[in-house]
């Protein structure tokens, strides 16, 4: 067991596809854009917004900003509690609170929703520690919001090797903690596969959050 973790909200915590979809949706008909395929959705979980308009339909920075004010119009209203979490995560947070385990929120989500919707899920009092991006989606990098959460749960020092561990669901959760000289689960539950979390490099990789006591 690790002395610190770190969880990714979306994927990890919670399962969140049904509000991040329909925002999506509200965002393209708004532009009048045809829906793409499933994949193109699921993409959407893990990287910033604007990245993924702008990668995945191919636009200039302005759209793909219209597009990301577009999405938040809905999603800070309804579309963030559209949102249920995994079956075992109270169980496995209690458990890890009550073995002396200090525990952080590290998200490439805007921190304000993130705490609204921890509050709405009776999440927020398990954690010492609640990073997230800026509200107009800057500062979303992975790699930052992981080292910004390792300062404030260890009071500005590196944690010893093998003490801290990353836990998320994407690709994006193993980069940003090997970034930072720490250990990475990766949740087979959420929205990555195994093939994802082995060429990233996971340390572990389990399927339920039950398996991440036994680490």
């Amino acid at each position: 067991m690790y002395k610190y973790y770190l969880f990714d909200l979306d994927g990890t915590l919670t399962k969140s596809e049904q509000g991040i979809f329909n925002c999506i949706k509200y965002a393209l008909d708004w532009a009048q854009i045809p829906y793409p395929e499933e994949a193109v959705f699921r993409s959407f979980i893990g990287p910033s917004l604007y990245d993924s308009f702008s990668t995945q339909f191919d636009m200039e920075e302005e759209q793909a900003k219209a597009m990301v004010a577009k999405y938040r119009e809905r999603y800070n209203v309804v579309g963030l509690f559209e949102n249920e979490v995994y079956d075992g995560i109270y169980e496995l947070l209690d458990t890890l609170k009550k073995n002396g385990c200090i525990l952080a929120v590290a998200t490439s989500k805007p921190t304000e929703p993130t705490l609204r919707i921890l509050e709405k899920f009776d999440l927020a009092k398990y954690f010492d520690v609640v990073c997230g991006s800026n509200p107009d989606g800057t500062g979303s990098d992975k790699k930052i919001i992981i080292a910004e959460s390792l300062q404030k749960l260890t009071g500005g020092g590196l944690p010893k090797p093998h003490t801290a561990a990353m836990v998320g669901d994407r690709f994006y959760d193993i980069d940003g903690g090997r970034a930072n000289g720490i250990d990475t689960i990766g949740v087979l539950y959420g929205y990555g596969s195994r093939e994802e979390f082995e060429k990233a490099g996971a340390t572990h990789i389990v399927a339920a959050p039950a398996d991440i006591v036994d680490l």
